[in-house]
């Protein structure tokens, strides 16, 4: 297992750029190495069994089938259910499977996506699985999670009730690539209840890694029809969704169309209707069945107005549950549409035009980093902050360039594995303009965040709303210039992990902010720790008969001397650290010297802790530590921060008098180790040199208790269906001005 904190945060750097995590070198998923798990079974002839996504009623979880059907499901392999199983027989194609019990439309219609673009299906379904050769019973499947690509692993054995699959079915009784594909995403989700609503774009998504884009069919941009058929020639994924209406979810209407349903758009062509070019939008029901019964459905006589070729081309007169539509159709019967692809290059029409892409990983922590929407002006600027410079683009490219060359995405991480337990906080962003802005050159140059003053002003773009998805975007248009870019949830003191994409048509460069400017005046020579006949004196009063000072004689000192008898006073085991830092002889004791240059850092310490106590509390909270540290000349990140207060903090994550002379010693002494050991760049160690180090840090390690700080979010109760879930996504407007 790797190292906690900051360390595993350094191997998650270090894997990024070695490519851990791409397509080529996927994470496995809990831990499960395919090649070695295939190897063992097949040595040993037996068939694998997967332990962390056993066949048994945890794998299909809870609300799902009703008890009675729970008691008679077996798991089987396929190799029971078919004399000749094949993975994959003929090809893969959008009708080789229909859905099953499970709500998972949004899953199955992104399937009738993929299975169009080769390129992208083959790196989701390794194709070299069979049920010949080396057959040992165990799959592997790929997928985007937040991130980062996984190698997910599963048995074979498949949920069954009188012999036949209750979940993805396939039209060929010996295919079972698509019920074994559903079944890994089952396991990711965290089980098959867990794939119950959802939202096209989500495994759009988990299918490309790529770029996301939601198109509001109520109110479509204009010239829509020509994206999305520059869409499908670019051979991005697309898929849509239709309202859940007044009725019951999966209410089929007189038109034939479903409500609260997912489909995937399959293609996009214009064809020549008695001389009137007509757009038209070919759609997929994963239930593979089910179609529109309007205009340009099969059994419509207006396919009778086009040329013979275009009918014996287009048209397919067969219950398989795809159909076409026209465009103006598609708009009034679906909500939103969805593209995803793995660069929008396809949005300019252009070959000349080329977006390039910065994505970050970030974290809103309560306390640290979650001020909230501008509706809280005094901890806005707490939250995560992004300078971004917008550079202008080519002259081939700005002819082309239209409304928008900007799309922001902010995704937010789940914190539970299982899907249906994830509570979607409502997130959001805003861009606030640095260009002439006096308050914006009064820092540039200057590294860390923008105060306060800098955000009392409006955004020149922001997303429209607040909503508990998991992901927001926005298209706007941003002249050439310097920007800030504020990630953050609706309300203050949310904790959360985030993704933040930046895509423009132009080089963006991109630095994250993640320190401040507040000032706490230093203490000068003369107030930090006395003079030296003072301290000399302190020291000869509670030192022993060899003149040191051992721990138990230093706690002594400090709670009597600098904290005159309050409590909480300094713990023994503060003290034993703060002994081992500054024991330059290793004795476990102090001399008179060593006792004067740590008495000095801790009154400094001590008077800082006491100025950054803004709210006279006897402790800090985690934006006065900020600030505490800024004056104790210690520059540290967000991430840090956030360390810090789990390390050193209380349930609360407020730090007290003694926690925060420990860490700032501990913090000091880092510094100048690094500095004398490294060339200024990295340190080198040699393995002695890191047991010793390791030594060092187990001595000098102080004990705090540990306590996981929840924070109280606002929670919706969401109708979960079969389902097109987007409509059941909560909105915040910030209403600030």
């Amino acid at each position: 297992m790797p190292p906690p904190g900051v360390c595993l945060n350094i191997m998650n750097e270090r894997n990024k750029k070695s490519g851990k995590g791409s397509p080529e070198n996927p994470v496995k998923f809990l831990d499960q190495n395919y090649e070695q798990l295939q190897k063992y079974c097949s040595i040993n002839r037996v068939r694998y069994i997967d332990d962390m996504f056993p066949p048994d009623r945890r794998s299909i979880g809870d609300g799902l089938l009703q008890p009675e059907d729970m008691a008679r499901i077996v798991w089987l392999r396929p190799g029971k259910l078919s004399e000749n199983p094949q993975f994959i027989l003929d090809g893969i194609s959008r009708f080789d499977f229909g859905q099953g019990v499970v709500g998972n439309c949004w899953f199955l219609a992104s399937i009738g996506a993929l299975t169009f673009q080769k390129h992208i299906r083959e790196q989701i379904i390794p194709a070299e699985q069979s049920f010949t050769d080396g057959y040992a019973g165990i799959f592997h499947f790929k997928f985007w999670r937040f991130g980062k690509w996984v190698d997910v692993v599963i048995d074979d054995k498949l949920p069954t009730i009188n012999g036949q699959l209750i979940f993805v079915r396939s039209k060929s009784p010996n295919e079972f690539w698509a019920a074994l594909l559903e079944k890994a995403y089952a396991k990711v989700c965290g089980s098959y209840a867990d794939m119950n609503a959802g939202t096209v774009a989500e495994a759009l998504v988990d299918f490309t890694g790529g770029v996301h884009m939601c198109f509001n069919l109520k109110e479509p941009p204009a010239q829509l029809w020509d994206l999305m058929f520059r869409a499908a020639k670019s051979r991005s994924l697309m898929g849509c969704g239709t309202p859940q209406g007044p009725t019951a979810a999966n209410t089929v209407l007189p038109n034939g169309i479903v409500q609260g349903h997912a489909y995937a758009i399959t293609a996009v062509k214009q064809v020549m209707s008695n001389g009137v070019p007509v757009k038209l939008v070919r759609l997929f029901n994963p239930w593979g069945q089910g179609e529109w019964k309007g205009d340009w459905s099969d059994e419509s006589s207006t396919w009778q107005t086009v040329s013979p070729e275009d009918r014996t081309k287009c048209l397919s007169i067969d219950d398989n549950g795809e159909f076409w539509m026209s465009m103006e159709d598609f708009c009034k019967s679906y909500d939103d549409m969805d593209i995803c692809c793995l660069c929008p290059d396809f949005l300019d029409g252009s070959s000349e035009c080329h977006w390039s892409s910065k994505f970050h990983d970030g974290r809103w922590v309560a306390g640290i980093t979650a001020g909230g929407c501008m509706n809280y002006r005094d901890t806005f600027w707490t939250n995560p902050q992004y300078r971004i410079r917008v550079e202008a683009v080519d002259d081939e490219c700005s002819s082309e360039q239209g409304p928008n060359n900007m799309l922001v995405s902010l995704m937010q991480k789940p914190d539970k594995r299982n899907r249906r337990l994830v509570s979607n906080l409502h997130i959001g962003f805003s861009v606030f303009s640095g260009w002439c802005q006096s308050s914006f050159y009064k820092y540039k140059g200057t590294r860390g965040k923008l105060p306060e003053e800098f955000f009392m002003r409006n955004p020149v773009a922001s997303s429209k709303n607040f909503m508990n998805s998991r992901e927001v975007m926005e298209f706007f248009r941003l002249v050439p210039g310097e920007y800030v870019v504020v990630p953050s949830t609706f309300k203050p003191n949310e904790t959360a992990s985030f993704i933040l994409a930046i895509l423009s048509k132009s080089d963006t460069h991109l630095e994250e902010s993640s320190s401040n400017h507040v000032e706490i005046k230093k203490p000068t020579k003369e107030e930090d720790g006395g003079d030296a006949a003072s301290k000399v004196t302190l020291f000869r009063q509670y030192s022993d008969q060899f003149e040191e000072v051992d721990a138990e004689q230093l706690q002594k000192i400090l709670n009597m001397r600098l904290l005159e008898g309050k409590s909480p006073g300094f713990g023994i085991d503060t003290c034993r650290s703060m002994v081992s830092l500054m024991d330059l002889t290793v004795t476990g004791r102090l001399d008179s010297r060593e006792f004067g240059r740590l008495w000095d850092r801790v009154s400094l310490y001590a008077k800082i802790f006491n100025r950054a106590d803004v709210t006279q509390t006897d402790s800090l909270s985690l934006s006065e530590l900020r600030n505490a540290l800024i004056a104790s000349g210690i520059q540290v990140g967000d991430n840090m921060l956030n360390l810090m207060a789990f390390r050193y903090g209380g349930s609360t994550g407020s730090l007290t008098l003694d926690s925060f002379v420990a860490l700032a010693l501990r913090l000091e002494c880092m510094s100048k180790i690094f500095n004398k050991l490294s060339d200024g760049i990295g340190i080198y160690l040699q393995e002695n040199e890191v047991r010793q180090s390791n030594e060092r840090l187990l001595f000098s390690s102080v004990t705090h208790r540990q306590t996981d700080r929840h924070t109280h979010t606002h929670t919706h109760t969401h109708t979960r269906t079969c389902a097109y879930a987007r409509t059941h996504t909560n909105i915040f407007a910030c209403t600030c001005p």
